[in-house]
């Protein structure tokens, strides 16, 4: 997450921070990293400016002192807005409140609204909601369905898998953890009704109602993916579909947080968990997903449907063996 439109409230010390960032554009981490520290010390609890200094003394690879510089900043931050406590995490330090990977998300959502699009399809070479609507086109010839009564779009951001999916649902909803997002794509005509809402919460206030279901590049920030696919099986109706893509992970845990504070999941552990919410797997392809830092990010990409001789299993029925944590909705 940028920090440095976080302002220390020192002008000398926000001047400094300016000259440290101008270093670190040039590629002088380490003396934009001593720099910052420099300016902290007349800032001390400036939680923004210690992100700052972290990222600088990463890339001087200075792990050890970019810790103790994100450990300030989780002092300072403990909501986690500034995203402290995940980068912490990603480097072996401690674990990720849900609260506070929440709150990171929403703030990064919120900051990223305005230029969202041209991020990702310009820069970051971004083709989820593309592909996963061909996935879905491909599935509803397979089976012989023409269209879908009710959608729901989980992390609708701006609207670029909505408006892939407009055509073929009769009534779409779309909800976001970011309120800007939501402001950003209220006025775009893409959906029947859009709502800011945590994604398990969300879910959890739903009755048996959606024909289909997705979530394009949602999953990446959500750890523990078993309580989604349990709600969205309860929210599904006999024979609906189930659309998503995860950043793909082929460790032998189930999801890892990379240093991207984007967690990548197994295929295997994603199977398995399909299966114990009663969704059948239709489709799965593997693609480059996206760009980050000019390097290729592999993804998986799932259809799955209920199947129509149940009715489906209900939450309480299934052994999720975690705990349910607040997941955000990007």
């Amino acid at each position: 997450m940028t920090t440095t439109f976080l302002s220390s409230g020192d002008l000398i010390v926000d001047r400094r921070a300016h000259y440290a960032q101008m270093l670190a554009e040039a590629g002088e981490f380490s003396s934009a990293a001593d720099l910052m520290e420099q300016a902290l010390n007349d800032a001390p609890g400036w939680a923004a400016g210690w992100m700052m200094a972290g990222d600088y003394h990463l890339k001087a690879d200075a792990l050890g002192r970019a810790i103790a510089a994100w450990q300030r900043a989780a002092e300072h931050d403990p909501a986690g807005t500034l995203g402290a406590q995940m980068h912490l995490a990603a480097h072996g330090v401690g674990e990720v409140e849900p609260q506070a990977q929440a709150a990171y998300v929403e703030a990064l959502f919120d900051q990223y609204a305005g230029h969202f699009e041209e991020a990702l399809l310009q820069k970051l070479d971004y083709i989820v909601p593309g592909r996963l609507a061909d996935l879905v086109g491909g599935t509803m010839e397979e089976l012989g369905i023409e269209g879908f009564a009710r959608g729901l779009d989980l992390g609708c951001g701006t609207g670029l898998m909505g408006e892939r999916l407009r055509h073929v649902v009769s009534h779409l909803s779309g909800v976001d953890i970011s309120a800007a997002m939501v402001a950003e794509t209220q006025g775009k005509g893409i959906y029947d009704g859009v709502e800011r809402a945590e994604l398990l919460d969300f879910l959890g206030a739903q009755g048996r109602i959606a024909d289909i279901v997705t979530a394009a590049d949602v999953f990446m920030y959500c750890p523990a993916l078993p309580p989604i696919f349990a709600l969205v099986s309860q929210v599904l109706r006999p024979g609906g579909i189930f659309a998503f893509s995860v950043e793909r992970h082929d460790g032998a845990d189930s999801q890892w947080l990379q240093a991207s504070l984007r967690f990548a999941h197994n295929g295997e552990a994603i199977r398995a968990a399909l299966d114990e919410a009663g969704l059948d797997i239709v489709r799965v392809s593997e693609e480059t997903i996206r760009r980050d830092r000019g390097q290729p990010v592999t993804g998986l990409l799932f259809v799955a449907r209920k199947p129509e001789n149940i009715e489906g299993l209900e939450v309480s029925d299934i052994d999720l063996g975690v705990e349910m944590p607040v997941v955000p909705i990007n």
